[in-house]
């Protein structure tokens, strides 16, 4: 990727939030605010190292290790961080190689200390001179060859065992950015001619019916019509969802865990006549982001700030015909968007999340009326998550039972269905269909 070259000032808001995220902070609660102290002009490069850092991390660490003659002291974490963004650009980056050195180097100086440039200067031109070996020195080992922790692996061996390679190459790949046409105000080849008359190239994608694929992403800012509620970014898996609510005039839907909205007003655009749409969500900032989506969109929905694992309230009162439950997970099945999952994630989360799932799972179904249907959807590819959930549920549930997915995208499941990275443009996504009976 090529990108302008400003001083070594955006290299050093860099390596302070990737030391943040390496310490266990995530990009979301990071990056946005590390950002806003740059130039504009300066803040594409800041992003791209820090996302590009997270997503190959795993190769690169391994990399940086035998690289160093001796591991840096903790204190010095933010060299380390430096050390990583400076590998990245070499390796990965369509930047001349002595302007990234020269660059890396400088920003050892913005973080105040100078003495490490020798050791970066070191480190960058060893890379330079032997890339090949330790490009095969980090592949020897599958978390460098798949740029994937190695507890990841495993668990993607066994969980998809003739797919893993393919899914670990495809978690590394450069998301598309996907538009969801607002068909209440506009069709889909439409809005995709408007765009066309802008200059803008998109693919419609089978799996939903509002889904367009940009050929390259761009600002928000540039989507025609995108401040008036014409489109909306949503991923084409996560569009799914709404299609297999089997939405109809009249219905209450809850969504049980809304933020940031997208599923929520796209139940809101499929289907106009619903008696409500209920959104709900634990933490009352991330609500005031569905009020916003919301807003954009022209849509009117009831929102309520509550806890799925313990309904209470006004919203806990009532019962639904739908019922979204998108779950809390491991979120291993968007990690083409969220790279930081890499670091951030650890083996034992996924025991963890599935026994909240499963709660969450538990404390929801007496809020939905006899007859109706709840979706059971996560961004995992983790069967403890997944079908598993949903197989434990409906064997413990006497008034549950599956409506199966008949559908062109995606794994069958043993109960459910999954999409995959990649696949027809769309992330990780699964899904589950429960009647009450």
């Amino acid at each position: 990727m090529c990108l302008a070259e400003p001083d070594g000032r955006s290299r050093a808001v860099a390596a302070g939030v990737l030391r943040d995220l390496i310490a266990g902070h995530s990009l979301s609660a990071t990056l946005g605010v590390a950002l806003v102290g740059l130039p504009a002009a300066e803040r594409p490069l800041a992003q791209e190292l820090c996302l590009g850092v997270a997503r190959w991390y795993p190769r690169l660490d391994l990399m940086l290790g035998a690289l160093l003659a001796r591991p840096l002291r903790a204190r010095d974490s933010d060299l380390r961080a430096l050390l990583l963004l400076g590998l990245y650009q070499l390796l990965y980056m369509r930047l001349p190689a002595h302007a990234a050195v020269a660059e890396t180097v400088e920003a050892s100086r913005q973080l105040g200390k100078p003495w490490a440039a020798g050791l970066i200067n070191g480190v960058l031109r060893s890379l330079l001179r032997d890339r090949e070996a330790y490009c095969a020195r980090a592949d020897a080992r599958p978390e460098g060859q798949y740029a994937q922790p190695a507890w990841l692996l495993e668990r993607l061996r066994r969980a998809w065992p003739e797919r893993w390679q393919l899914i670990a190459e495809a978690c590394n790949q450069r998301p598309p950015m996907t538009l969801r046409v607002n068909r209440l105000r506009i069709s889909r080849e439409d809005y995709q001619a408007e765009l066309a008359r802008a200059g803008i190239y998109a693919r419609l994608l089978s799996a939903s019916g509002a889904a367009l694929e940009l050929s390259e992403p761009l600002p928000v800012q540039r989507v025609p019509g995108f401040a008036a509620g014409l489109a909306s970014v949503q991923d084409a898996g996560a569009q799914l969802a709404a299609g297999l609510l089997d939405l109809g005039p009249g219905q209450r839907v809850l969504d049980a865990c809304a933020a940031p909205g997208g599923k929520a007003c796209h139940i809101l655009e499929s289907e106009p006549a619903l008696q409500a749409l209920v959104a709900v969500d634990i933490d009352q900032a991330r609500l005031g982001r569905v009020r916003e989506n919301v807003q954009r969109l022209g849509l009117t929905a009831q929102l309520h700030v509550g806890d799925a694992v313990r309904p209470s309230g006004v919203w806990a009162q009532s019962r639904y015909d739908r019922v979204l439950l998108d779950v809390p997970c491991s979120a291993t099945g968007v990690m083409r968007r969220h790279p930081d999952i890499k670091l951030l994630r650890r083996n034992a989360d996924i025991a963890e999340l599935a026994k909240g799932q499963a709660r969450m799972l538990g404390a929801v179904w007496p809020l939905l009326e006899r007859g109706g249907m709840l979706l059971y959807a996560t961004c995992s590819l983790m069967p403890e998550e997944n079908e598993r959930q949903a197989e434990q549920f409906l064997r413990a549930t006497a008034d549950a039972r599956e409506r199966p997915i008949r559908a062109a995208w995606g794994q069958a499941r043993t109960v459910g269905r999954q999409t995959l990275p990649g696949e027809d443009g769309m992330d990780g996504f699964y899904y589950a269909c429960v009647e009450k009976v």
